[in-house]
């Protein structure tokens, strides 16, 4: 299934504070992400922007 990419798409980081590493990275609708819970208390979702989100998916090595 194709994810809609619209002005209400938001792109993301999650982060875990814990480990201080990147769990994942990825973007869905705002609706949609408003619902969604942390993983655990460690976990906290940094948003980006769309440019920022394309040169991680270019060059995931640019994360660690």
């Amino acid at each position: 299934m194709k994810r809609t990419e619209d002005s209400e798409t938001r792109y993301y980081i999650d982060l875990d504070l814990k480990t201080r590493t990147i769990v994942s990275w990825g973007f869905d609708q705002r609706a949609t992400l408003v619902k969604q819970k942390a993983a655990s208390p460690f976990h906290e979702r940094i948003f980006i922007t769309r440019g920022q989100y394309y040169k991680i998916e270019k060059n995931p090595a640019v994360m660690g």
